[in-house]
């Protein structure tokens, strides 16, 4: 199974859409083996971000996400990767289908309620900044035999 890192931004914890978000997923069928909640420190947001340091935008981002708790999580799946992408609609909300999570609740791309691995290597990366291995679980769920 596929695991991949999700987090809900500042803005999704603010406007109260944690349970919403969550809801999604587990109607989905992905299995939740990891979460947390918290206030990210500049450094962990700088290595977050890495790939976007020294563009336009890097600065007003790093202290959005580190202006309000996050909360993190692990989700496994079966092609959870690409399908939790398509779950989360385009990052410009101006572009996401409806019906997306970000075509649902997002305005501006600034505030764009959730973030997602764009890849196994960055979900790897991202589960490891921010999730010690005891911290990932691992349990069978009533119903995944349903799901394959």
């Amino acid at each position: 199974m596929e695991k991949t890192f999700l987090m809900l931004k500042p803005d999704a914890v603010q406007r109260g859409l944690i349970g919403e978000i969550i809801t999604r997923f587990e109607r989905k069928g992905f299995k939740l083996v990891g979460l947390k909640m918290l206030k990210l420190d500049r450094e962990t947001a700088e290595l977050h971000y890495q790939e976007h340091k020294g563009k336009p935008f890097f600065e007003s981002t790093i202290e959005y996400i580190t202006s309000s708790p996050v909360v993190a999580m692990v989700w496994e799946g079966q092609n959870i990767i690409a399908m939790a992408r398509q779950m989360l609609g385009a990052t410009n909300p101006a572009e996401a289908c409806p019906g997306s999570i970000r075509g649902s609740y997002a305005i501006d791309i600034g505030r764009n309620i959730i973030h997602g691995s764009d890849s196994l290597e960055s979900a790897e990366r991202e589960i490891k900044l921010y999730f010690r291995e005891d911290e990932i679980l691992s349990y069978y769920k009533t119903g995944e035999e349903w799901l394959s």
